[in-house]
């Protein structure tokens, strides 16, 4: 049942909007790369503060989680962005100052415009109407940011083991349409070890790159799994190198990096266990391989460890799933039409947050097709719509789906 006084979903005031342009743009000229993202935490932490949110805090591995509280008459609901964000790379291949959160012709340009700042500050305002209109929401809503999501997710996997609410509204940049899924992401390497020789005497060394050729081009006849939501997984080729620095000598090792976008029901020792058996076929007398599971060793800047393997999970809802079909319903009204369902291409923290048993859906302004490049902006219009959409998400989302199921 919506409330007459609804304001907070259906208003947005020009003050409102400048205060959280003001804030993504501090925001954006805050540097925070992966594992540098103190000061960016406390930033996050003091607007939430300022806003009214009922608690603030600083988990163990350093992500900001602030809390709005419930009536209990819904279930809770996480609203969750990262902290981190990619290198920027050289500034002068930009239009703008990648640092410099500048506004021209309605567009705000920046490292992070669309991934994460512009949704983390649509998420961090759009709860906050619901304080400024003295609204309470059904269910408890807590708004996080994570720490390391562009390195492999180490703030969601803690999170994922110490903050379990009932539904889960991931902010990366959808275009302010919602999403129900990605692939995910495993990296592999391949190793293959042959016999060191000098290049003019080839029948004297094994060329471990003789093998890493055969494979790479077996590639191509491997059947890979299929799903009918996200597409069939895809392997690419990124990254080979050798032991050798010295063109003139034939390597002992070489090892090739592969980045693998995967479906549902997919992980690591899966893929491993399907590609081993291609790569040993495409062996030469006198050599041996292996393919490897990376596992990256990772410290937040608050001084948390981790061990984890190269291994982002996928995410994937029905279309008819009942958190979608109610979401889509909440949007229509801040939006003026219910908003298109789709999945996003890369993998979102969401993964760790759906393995672990949480119902995950997507939702956050920005052109993602922007993302990782150099003309990163966001409309300013289209994050006021993000603000809209989350307060109405907050306000609405959990009990409808708990209704409807």
């Amino acid at each position: 049942m919506l409330m007459s006084n609804d304001r907070a979903v259906s208003e947005l005031s020009g003050e409102g909007l400048d205060a959280c342009v003001r804030f993504l743009q501090r925001l954006i000229r805050t540097q925070s790369m992966p594992g540098e993202e103190g000061e960016l935490a406390m930033l996050v932490a003091a607007e939430m503060r300022a806003l009214g949110y009922d608690e603030v805090e600083h988990d163990a591995a350093g992500n900001v989680i602030g809390l709005l509280r419930g009536t209990g008459d819904a279930p809770s609901v996480m609203f969750n962005t990262h902290l981190d964000h990619v290198d920027a790379g050289d500034p002068a291949d930009w239009p703008h100052d990648p640092y410099g959160g500048e506004i021209h012709d309605g567009l705000l340009w920046g490292r992070g415009a669309i991934d994460i700042k512009g949704p983390l500050a649509a998420q961090v305002h759009g709860i906050a109407r619901l304080i400024a209109a003295g609204q309470r929401p059904p269910g408890d809503v807590y708004v996080t940011s994570t720490v390391q999501e562009e390195v492999g997710g180490l703030g969601a996997r803690y999170m994922a083991d110490t903050l379990r609410p009932d539904l889960v509204l991931i902010g990366e940049p959808s275009r302010n349409e919602v999403r129900r899924g990605h692939r995910g992401r495993i990296e592999l390497r391949v190793q293959v070890r042959g016999k060191m020789a000098h290049a003019s005497m080839t029948d004297l060394g094994r060329n471990p790159l003789t093998v890493l050729g055969r494979f790479l081009a077996a590639l191509d006849d491997v059947d890979l799994a299929h799903d009918p939501d996200l597409g069939t997984c895809s392997i690419a080729p990124t990254l080979i190198g050798t032991d050798q620095t010295s063109g003139n000598v034939i390597p002992g090792l070489a090892e090739v990096t592969l980045d693998c976008r995967t479906v549902t029901g997919q992980d690591a020792a899966s893929l491993r266990e399907q590609l081993l058996p291609v790569l040993r076929a495409c062996e030469i007398e006198g050599s041996s391989s292996d393919i490897l599971i990376p596992q990256h060793e990772r410290s937040s800047y608050a001084g948390y460890e981790m061990t984890y393997p190269a291994d982002n999970p996928a995410l994937s809802l029905p279309a008819d799933h009942d958190a979608v079909r109610t979401a889509v319903e909440v949007l229509a009204g801040p939006l003026g039409a219910e908003p298109p369902v789709d999945i996003w291409d890369f993998a979102t923290d969401g993964g760790h947050f759906g393995l672990a048993g949480m119902t995950v859906v997507g939702f956050g302004p920005g052109d993602d097709r922007l993302a990782h490049t150099v003309n990163e902006h966001i409309v300013i219009d289209e994050l006021a719509t993000g603000i809209r959409g989350n307060a109405a998400l907050a306000f609405r989302w959990p009990a409808q789906y708990a209704s409807a199921a």
